[in-house]
């Protein structure tokens, strides 16, 4: 590893692995979705309650599982460092998202089960392996040091991917418990496998709910069929209206123009990373893969209310429903782009139907400053880990937490990274994480931990 105290840490980081492991499929364990409506607010406490516990058993001080307006608990804590040193705050969440259909998992969704050596589970990648590897990273420096270079302080949210700010709304109201010099934003990954990767621009997003109502009731096809507003049929060509025959996302005011001024995104890998069937191409409307990912704005029909295939009928509905999501570019305002939405889909909306849209989510975007002397300890970290120098990122998912940061602590430095990988199928069923990567990131935080705190030199990494 080309020096005896980094050869240490990574002897350190492999001893802990089982260890990581056991964590990993406690907290796979517990349905923490943070929506009643789909699995019981006690899970979500259960799994606070277990990150506290792992926290304070890997020497966190002054561990404290806060409410946050959104309902959920936030965990939170802080440990000193020898005078002088640079403080740095570890960031995960501990929420998942649904498992979506049962059919789509060849393993138990809440049962962490190893496959072709990796280990599958919701929550194992997104975001749960990430605060695992976490967690390991700081083993292994109390392991070989006895105890942490630098300040050192926690925080594990509980409802991430809810996007309802409860996270940011503490933060905003209790500066102190993210003061740092350093943030690790754990909550994205690498490129490719064995790549790693530096996420430097985040999308920012908002949701709608869209619904359409035309008639009192549905009516039926042969009677009324042809004359009848049909809803379903005016929510569908509304949500055809925001994308054009390239798939460019072309809502009326909104810039759909931007550049991708970074490396280019290969036809072939997204094709595999997306798992495209055969005969379908990625869209790159007038632009390129990389411009529609990271510089030019994106609506996704997530879900549409009507009636499912299993009970259909012989209707014309009077009333559809749908959620519209909105990712736009870093520097991109969201919630004006959010409005101009609404606005589209109103104006599109044909057949005089009622139309009424109420906002879901919003989170804005984010662009790190990558010019500091973490950035460089970290990229130093990541290679030694790796064997190999790491690569910067646009990430097309959004982290409401960044831009809240940025503002909150504005001369810290934020890295995002994480042990995600396109294999990982993260909101997804049969979502995984390669225990490698997990591995590797442990060792690089544990690395760029020891260098922060003056104990590595460039050579020594």
């Amino acid at each position: 590893m080309g020096g005896s105290l980094a050869a240490r840490l990574a002897a350190a980081v492999d001893a802990g692995m089982p260890r990581a492991r056991d964590d990993l499929a406690r907290l796979v364990a517990l349905r923490s979705v943070a929506n009643p409506a789909i699995e019981p607010e006690s899970e979500c406490r259960a799994a606070a309650a277990l990150v506290g516990e792992l926290f304070t058993d890997t020497g966190v001080d002054g561990i404290r599982a806060h409410p946050t307006p959104d309902g959920s608990l936030a965990v939170v804590g802080r440990t000193a460092g020898p005078e002088g040193t640079p403080r740095v705050l570890l960031y995960s969440h501990y929420d998942v998202v649904p498992v979506g259909d049962p059919a789509g998992w060849q393993t138990p969704p809440w049962e962490l089960t190893e496959r072709d050596g990796r280990w599958y589970g919701r929550g194992s990648a997104d975001c749960k392996g990430n605060l695992v590897a976490s967690l390991l990273a700081l083993r292994a420096l109390r392991a070989v040091l006895g105890g942490w270079p630098v300040e050192v302080a926690v925080v594990c949210e509980g409802s991430e991917e809810q996007s309802s700010g409860g996270m940011e709304a503490l933060a905003r109201a209790n500066p102190e418990l993210v003061q740092c010099d350093a943030l690790v934003l754990a909550d994205t990954g690498n490129v490719e496998a064995g790549l790693p990767t530096l996420t430097t621009s985040l999308r920012g997003t908002g949701s709608v709910l869209m619904t359409v109502r035309t008639m009192q009731h549905p009516a039926h096809s042969g009677m009324f069929g042809g004359a009848a507003p049909d809803a379903l049929q005016a929510l569908l060509m509304a949500l055809a209206s925001l994308r054009d025959a390239s798939g460019e996302t072309t809502i009326d005011g909104l810039d759909h123009d931007g550049v991708w001024d970074g490396a280019p995104f290969d036809s072939n890998r997204f094709r595999d990373d997306a798992s495209l069937v055969d005969g379908v191409d990625p869209l790159s409307g007038a632009g390129s893969i990389a411009d529609l990912l990271w510089a030019r704005p994106a609506a996704t029909v997530l879900a549409i209310d009507c009636p499912p295939i299993s009970q259909v009928t012989a209707a014309a509905q009077g009333e559809a429903r749908a959620v519209v999501n909105l990712r736009v570019p870093a520097d991109t305002d969201a919630a004006a782009a959010q409005r101009l939405l609404i606005e589209h889909l109103r104006s599109h909306t044909p057949f005089g139907a009622q139309v009424e849209i109420e906002p879901v989510s919003l989170g804005h975007g984010f662009r790190a400053r990558t010019d500091g002397s973490a950035y460089a300890a970290m990229r130093r970290a990541m290679r030694t880990a790796f064997g190999c120098d790491a690569v910067t990122t646009g990430q097309g998912g959004s982290i409401p937490l960044a831009t809240a940061l940025a503002e909150l602590v504005p001369g810290a430095e934020i890295m995002l990274l994480g042990v995600e990988e396109p294999a990982s199928r993260i909101h997804s069923p049969g979502e995984s994480v390669d225990p490698d990567e997990l591995r590797r990131t442990a060792l690089a935080q544990a690395l760029f931990l020891a260098d922060l705190g003056g104990l590595l030199t460039e050579e020594g990494s």
